[in-house]
């Protein structure tokens, strides 16, 4: 629901016409046309958040559109975990006692999802511990490895049955060992767990990506490892992220920026934070985050790791505070300064990074649709709606609705009839 201010019209009209821009000039300016800034002046249409941003930018107000904007009221779909004092998250209980979210998925369960032909696998008996450790903690690294790499490519819904029964065979070899083996198959078996979390909530199921982050908590508390409960924050404020939910993001976020933790689990924590502040349309603040976070990047690139456990966030991303400042830029209403980063850095994205690709790049083609580049923002949603037909990713497609609501304001622009109805079919839900 929209909450319409009666002031925001009256008031945008009276700083336009203070700063000295004709209705014609001004529409030129936000790239909105002149009717519906109009009915936005008059109060025969709503303003969105994201316009009144534009138009703080364009006007130099620093926030006082956007604070007169129409709110969005909260829509919570389900009970939400918040950190008790150890950053544990509490509120989701798991599904049977002492058991993962989900029961391992049968052979059946398998085979229906399409993974056991997609990826050559199927849920086996976990073979008897290696007589030597390393080996079989390698063995186990390796294979997580190129899940994420098969991540990358492939739909979320295909890959979580094959990632749900590989964390149940590491608890069962955990259960079966002692010592440094037990510890570092659970280990695994947290970093299995955050990812399939991770694979849920880009299938869209928030409530189920929670639990299998705070099953990973567990996890990773059971073989010593609590760190893992830090990054959890991190990755529940992306979840709060994508609801739009600016201060519950800083505030998880911030909780993972503990001088005592690693300066890869802060780096990431800052980027976090400094997402929220874009979402809140604090420019400074996102910007001192982004630059803190690239420090900390820096820093955790000279260290070196002992332990063998997988790197925690993005790992086919060259610079990820570039990216990430670009995508902010266009959160903070700065859609240029945001279009000429994103098209620098989506060229050096890799191109098996099918996820990476749909992500950004859909966020590329918003940022030049904003910036009013209507000819060439639908000359580039037409080729990553290649990717994102491959990937199935709901976040991906918070983007790629913006981006489709932004292209209809056009709609006789022959480049945008050429790419209405694909888009349209990438944003509808496939039957089931």
């Amino acid at each position: 629901m929209l909450e319409q201010p009666p002031v925001f019209g009256a008031e945008l009209r009276r700083l336009r016409m203070s700063a000295g821009f004709t209705l014609t000039q001004f529409a030129s300016s936000v790239h909105y046309s002149k009717g519906q800034i109009s009915k936005i002046e008059t109060g025969q249409q709503r303003a969105t958040p994201e316009f009144a941003r534009l138009c703080d930018v364009v006007l130099d107000t620093g926030g006082t559109l956007e604070a007169l904007a129409p709110k969005r009221t909260r829509r919570r779909p389900g009970q939400f975990p918040v950190p008790d004092q150890a950053g544990v998250m509490r509120e989701i209980p798991p599904e049977r006692p002492g058991d993962a979210p989900s029961p391992p998925p049968s052979r059946r369960q398998l085979m229906a999802a399409g993974a056991m032909s997609v990826f050559g696998i199927g849920p086996t008996a976990p073979p008897p511990p290696a007589p030597s450790d390393r080996p079989l903690l390698d063995a186990y690294r390796t294979l997580f490895d190129q899940y994420r790499r098969i991540g990358q490519m492939s739909s979320p819904r295909a890959l979580l049955p094959t990632l749900a029964e590989q964390t149940s065979a590491l608890r069962g070899l955990a259960a079966r060992t002692s010592g440094r083996t037990a510890a570092g198959l659970l280990n695994l078996a947290a970093r299995f767990a955050e990812y399939t979390g991770w694979m849920a909530q880009e299938a869209g199921d928030e409530a189920e990506a929670a639990r299998w982050t705070s099953h990973a908590v567990d996890l990773a508390e059971s073989a010593g490892d609590r760190q893992l409960a830090s990054y959890a924050l991190v990755r529940h404020a992306l979840i709060t992220y994508y609801r739009g939910e600016s201060t519950d993001t800083i505030d998880l976020a911030e909780g993972a920026l503990s001088s005592g933790l690693p300066p890869r689990i802060r780096a990431l924590a800052a980027q976090r934070v400094g997402q929220g502040h874009a979402l809140g349309g604090d420019h400074d603040a996102c910007m001192r985050r982004l630059d803190q976070a690239r420090d900390l990047f820096g820093r955790a690139a000279a260290e070196t790791s002992e332990s063998g456990a997988p790197v925690l966030g993005p790992t086919h991303l060259s610079d990820p505070v570039s990216l990430v400042r670009g995508w902010c830029l266009v959160d903070l209403g700065r859609p240029r300064q945001a279009a000429e980063i994103l098209d620098v850095e989506c060229a050096r994205l890799p191109a098996h990074a099918l996820r990476n690709q749909a992500r950004y790049g859909a966020r590329r083609a918003l940022a030049h649709s904003l910036a009013g580049e209507i000819d060439h923002a639908c000359e580039l949603t037409g080729h990553l709606l290649r990717n994102t037909a491959c990937v199935g990713s709901e976040t991906i497609a918070t983007d790629l609705r913006r981006l489709s609501r932004v292209l209809a304001r056009h709609p006789r622009r022959p480049a945008y009839q050429a790419v209405a109805a694909p888009l349209t079919a990438a944003l509808t839900p496939p039957e089931l």
